[in-house]
């Protein structure tokens, strides 16, 4: 899940809220490799921008880095599909990214197992005589 986002712009600045306090959408970002972009942080490549550059605009990808357009806000603006002013617009396409996607998505960090590692070989400490300091000598280039 990419979000895209300005400082400076103020329906970023009503829509981070929103988002922040909703517990649904905290609860279903578990599922989801959560990447915020701000300023100058915003991918440059086309694919990012599927119908335009305007911001906030939320972009679900699949494991292969790829833009699902077919994931978007559907109670919004079709000409600006990417666009979420609320919470609920947010968290449907989630759920529907969920069920589209449900087989590619990375396990939560929570229910990672847990695996044995082996420890790291400690080495015997060993005494370093100190470098021997040479005088600076000036030269001339043509004594070279």
């Amino acid at each position: 899940m990419l979000i895209i986002h300005k400082s400076w712009c103020g329906a970023c600045k009503a829509f981070k809220p929103k988002f922040a306090e909703s517990s649904e959408a905290l609860q279903l970002s578990k599922n989801f490799v959560m990447v915020n972009t701000i300023d100058d942080e915003e991918p440059k490549e086309d694919k990012y921008a599927p119908d335009g550059g305007y911001i906030p605009r939320i972009l679900f990808l699949d494991s292969q880095e790829e833009v699902q357009q077919s994931i978007y806000n559907k109670k919004g603006n079709p000409t600006y599909k990417f666009y979420y002013y609320d919470d609920k617009t947010v968290v449907d396409s989630m759920k529907e990214a969920l069920e589209e996607l449900g087989s590619q998505t990375v396990k939560p960090f929570e229910t990672l197992e847990s695996q044995t590692v082996q420890p790291v070989e400690v080495l015997e400490m060993q005494t370093v005589k100190p470098v021997e300091v040479l005088e600076t000598q000036t030269v001339k280039a043509d004594e070279l």
